[in-house]
C-alpha cells in the first residue's frame, strides 16, 4: 500500500535545483503569465477517469468519529473505478481465513471485514469499483514458525507478510481462497474446504479485481512468482465470477524494475486464456524531513516529473507487448517524512501538518491529472479517503479532526465534475515570456470550453486571461475554502488572481 524511500535518483542535488529555480523565479517574477489557448489544436481525446482509493483502517469502522462523514463524502463524489483495499496492518480486517484449514474445521470469519466492505460497496453503488483484498493468508507461505497476529482487530501489525515461497507451489490453494472470497460477496456465499456451506446473502457486482499490492515489497515477490500467482488468482475468481476483469502488478516503485512490466505484459508468460485487462502502479512525492512549504513547491512537482518520465517508459513497454492493456495509476499523493515516525506510535499523535499542505497536495493531483491525461492513462487515482495521525495522515482526503472533506477531496471532485473521457485537451498557444508557475490546460467539453488552472507555487499568482474568458464562471479550491466546497465566482476583467496552490476551473460563456 504505502512504502517509504520513494525518493527518485537525481543527477544533482535538490538544493542546487531549488537555488536555480529561485534565481529563475526572481528574473521572471514581474512577467505576468497569460492564458493563450489554441482551441483548434487537439493534443488528445481524453480517456482518463479521475478517482480515489479507500484503504481500511480503524477510522472507517462503524462508530468511529469520522466514519459517517467519510462514507457520505465517498457517496457524494460518485466516482468510478474506486479502489478498495483491506490490507496487511490489520489482519483481522484484511484476511478472511487466518488459520489453515484442518479436517475438522476452518477459520473463515468475516466479522471485522464485512462492516467496512458493505459500507464501501453501498456507498459506491451504481459506480464501478476495483476491489483488492491485497493480503494473502500468512499460513499459505513457508515460514519457520506460524505468524502470530494481534487479537485486537484495530491494533497495527506490520510483520504479517512473512515468507516468500507458497506452501502449495501449484497456486491452487491461493486461487481457491480468492475464489471463495469473491463468492462470499458476489454469489451469496461459498462452500469451504470441508464441504460446509457459508451463507452471506451478498450479491454485489464486482466488475474489477486487483491482484495483490506492491508485490516487490510484500513477500519480495519476483516478476515470475507474481505472474504465477496472478494466473492462479484470476483462475480461481473466474470460476465463480467469469464477468470480472482484472488489474495486475500494483507496483510501489513505478520505475523500479522494468522486468515486472516486461515479464508480466508478455502473454507468453501466462496460462492460456488469462486476461491482461489493466496494470497499475503508484507514486508518492516524498520531501526531505527538513523541507517546508517553500521547498515542497519545488520537490513535489520535480518528483512528479520523474514519475511522468517513468510512466512514458512503462507505456512504451505496454504498447510493444500488450497494447490493449489499460493503465491505472491508483495511488497518487504525498507521504510526508513525519508519517514514517508516526506509524510506529502506540496511539494517535497530535496533528502537526500545516493547513496549506492540503492545497499543495491537491495542486499536485491537479498537475498529475493533466499530464497523465495527455499520456492517455485510463484511471488516475488519488490516495486515499482516510488517513490520520499515526496512520499516514498526509494522504488523507478527509479532515480527521472534523470528518469533513479537505482540499484534496475538493480538488478531486472539482476535476471529476468538470472533465470526463471524451473531452478534448487542446494546446496552449506559444508565449514569448511569462512564468510557468501556473499550469494552464484547455478542454473542449460537451458543456463548452473549460480551462483548468493549477498554481504550483507557494505564492499568489496573477494570470492574464484571453478575451473569451473575461467574465468566465470560476470554481476555485484554495486555502480560503478550507474544508468547504469550491468557491464559485467569475473572472472580473482581464486578470484572475490565484492563491498559493489554488486549483481553479474556468468555464467560458
Amino acid at each position: 500500500m504505502i512504502r517509504f524511500s520513494r525518493r527518485p535518483l537525481r543527477n544533482f542535488s535538490l538544493a542546487a535545483w531549488v537555488l536555480c529555480a529561485a534565481c529563475s523565479a526572481t528574473v521572471a517574477q514581474d512577467m505576468q503569465q497569460k492564458i493563450a489557448i489554441d482551441w483548434t489544436k487537439t493534443i488528445i481525446v481524453s480517456k482518463s477517469t479521475p478517482t480515489l482509493q479507500v484503504v481500511t483502517n480503524p477510522m472507517l469502522n462503524p462508530g468511529a468519529p469520522i466514519h459517517d462523514g467519510s462514507f457520505a463524502a465517498l457517496k457524494a463524489l460518485g466516482a468510478d473505478y474506486v479502489r478498495y483495499v483491506p490490507w496487511l496492518p490489520y489482519p483481522k480486517i484484511a484476511v478472511a481465513e487466518l488459520e489453515p484449514p484442518s479436517k475438522d474445521k476452518t477459520s473463515w470469519d468475516f466479522t471485522y471485514i464485512d462492516p467496512v466492505t458493505k459500507d464501501f460497496l453501498d456507498s459506491t453503488q451504481g459506480h464501478s469499483t476495483i476491489v483488492n483484498f491485497s493480503t494473502i493468508p500468512a499460513w499459505m507461505f513457508k515460514t519457520d514458525k506460524p505468524v502470530k497476529y494481534p487479537d485486537d482487530p484495530n491494533q497495527v501489525f506490520w510483520k504479517y507478510t512473512q515468507g516468500t515461497e507458497l506452501r502449495d507451489p501449484t497456486g491452487k490453494e491461493l486461487g481457491d481462497y480468492f475464489g471463495r472470497l469473491v463468492s462470499w460477496y458476489s454469489k451469496g456465499g461459498f462452500t469451504d474446504e470441508n464441504g460446509k456451506k457459508h451463507e452471506s446473502g451478498y450479491h454485489y457486482a464486482l466488475p474489477y479485481w486487483e491482484i495483490l499490492n506492491e508485490v516487490e515489497a510484500e513477500h519480495t515477490t519476483t516478476p515470475e512468482d507474481y505472474t504465477k500467482r496472478y494466473d492462479a488468482i484470476v483462475s480461481g475468481i473466474h470460476k465463480v465470477s467469469p464477468e470480472t476483469k482484472f488489474v495486475g502488478l500494483a507496483l510501489a516503485f513505478a520505475g523500479g524494475n522494468p522486468k515486472y512490466y516486461e515479464y508480466f505484459l508478455n502473454p507468453k508468460n501466462h496460462k492460456p486464456g488469462i486476461p491482461l485487462d489493466f496494470i497499475s502502479f503508484h507514486f508518492y512525492a516524498s520531501p526531505a524531513l527538513d523541507e517546508s512549504l517553500d521547498q515542497w513547491q519545488h520537490t513535489f512537482f520535480y518528483q512528479a516529473d520523474g514519475f511522468l518520465a517513468s510512466t512514458r517508459f512503462i507505456l512504451a513497454i505496454r504498447d510493444r507487448l500488450s497494447p490493449t492493456t489499460k493503465i491505472d495509476t491508483d495511488e497518487l499523493g504525498v507521504i510526508l517524512p513525519t508519517d514514517g515516525i508516526e506509524i510506529n506510535a502506540s496511539k494517535a499523535m497530535p496533528d502537526h501538518i500545516p493547513h496549506r499542505y492540503w492545497n499543495a497536495a491537491g495542486s499536485l493531483y491537479g498537475y498529475l491529472f493533466v499530464e497523465l491525461s495527455k499520456l492517455g492513462v485510463d484511471v488516475i487515482g488519488e490516495s486515499q479517503l482516510v488517513g490520520y495521525p499515526s496512520q499516514f495522515p498526509s494522504v488523507s482526503m478527509i479532515d480527521y479532526n472534523n470528518g469533513k472533506p479537505n482540499a484534496r477531496y475538493w480538488v478531486l471532485k472539482l476535476i471529476k465534475d468538470n472533465f470526463h473521457p471524451g473531452d478534448k485537451l487542446v494546446e496552449n498557444a506559444p508565449q514569448e515570456d511569462g512564468s510557468s508557475d501556473v499550469l494552464v490546460q484547455g478542454f473542449v467539453t460537451p458543456q463548452g470550453k473549460k480551462v483548468l488552472l493549477v498554481n504550483k507555487a507557494n505564492s499568489e499568482k496573477t494570470v492574464k486571461v484571453s478575451s473569451e474568458l473575461e467574465n468566465a464562471a470560476s470554481l476555485t479550491v484554495d486555502e480560503a475554502t478550507g474544508d468547504e466546497e469550491p468557491r464559485s465566482g467569475k473572472v472580473n476583467g482581464a486578470e484572475i488572481k490565484l492563491a498559493p496552490f489554488a486549483v481553479c476551473v474556468l468555464t467560458a460563456h
